[in-house]
């Protein structure tokens, strides 16, 4: 398969393209411009590409030179996106504004085009990133911006699967609790870092519900909480 992956730099990012690399998938990694944390992944079906995902033309056109370079997108996993606390009264619109570009916009930008190429195929997987908040307002105390943006997710992923009904093509949304990673490590010392959820068990799922055993399923929400 080909799979293109978002914020491929990211924790997350960086153990889903280990782990479809593992697999022996082709893995198209999409960083920032002048990415300063380092993808250096010497592999033969190791692709990294930069691109700005929060400008639409060029996202598009990216996503169109690889579908036409590789003959086809089998499954994307749209990891980029961003985090911000705040509660109602600390947040105004600029702020919920960032917080769309950094986790609705980038999503959008990409799997729009992605969507519709699988439509033509009439097959393909889409994974995007949700969130606790994101999913019920009652876990988003303190988190206005980055919960609203999130919510969309939802929205996003219920209007393609709506759409493409009658297909193989199915958007998943992934939400995870906290993840294990070392910022989260750094900002929360005192927490129980066993009870939550590690990249690349993460990875490990979404390769699952790429394969032939998850093609029944649709509209699916993953809530990978581990023990939280």
């Amino acid at each position: 398969m080909n799979i293109l992956v978002t914020g491929a730099s990211g924790n997350l990012g960086r153990a889903v393209v280990d782990q479809f690399l593992m697999q022996g998938h082709r893995v198209i990694g999409l960083v920032i411009p002048g990415d300063t944390i380092p993808l250096d992944i010497r592999h033969a079906l190791f692709t990294k590409v930069e691109v700005d995902l929060g400008n639409e033309d060029q996202t598009r056109s990216v996503v169109e030179e690889q579908v036409d370079l590789y003959g086809g997108i089998d499954a994307a996993i749209l990891t980029a996106g961003g985090f911000a606390k705040g509660n109602v009264a600390e947040t105004g619109s600029e702020q919920i504004l960032q917080q769309y570009k950094l986790n609705f916009e980038t999503a959008y930008h990409a799997s729009r085009p992605i969507f519709l190429h699988m439509l033509e195929k009439k097959k393909g997987r889409i994974f995007m990133i949700g969130s606790r908040p994101g999913s019920d307002m009652h876990a988003a105390k303190g988190l206005t911006a980055y919960a609203l943006s999130k919510s969309l997710i939802f929205r996003l992923a219920e209007l393609m699967n709506e759409e493409a009904k009658g297909t193989d093509v199915v958007t998943t949304v992934i939400v995870p609790s906290t993840i294990d990673t070392p910022q989260n490590r750094t900002s929360m010392p005192k927490s129980d870092h066993t009870a939550w959820m590690d990249p690349k068990s993460m990875a490990e799922i979404m390769h699952f519900y790429t394969t032939p055993a998850a093609d029944g399923l649709r509209e699916p929400v993953l809530k990978m909480y581990n023990k939280a």
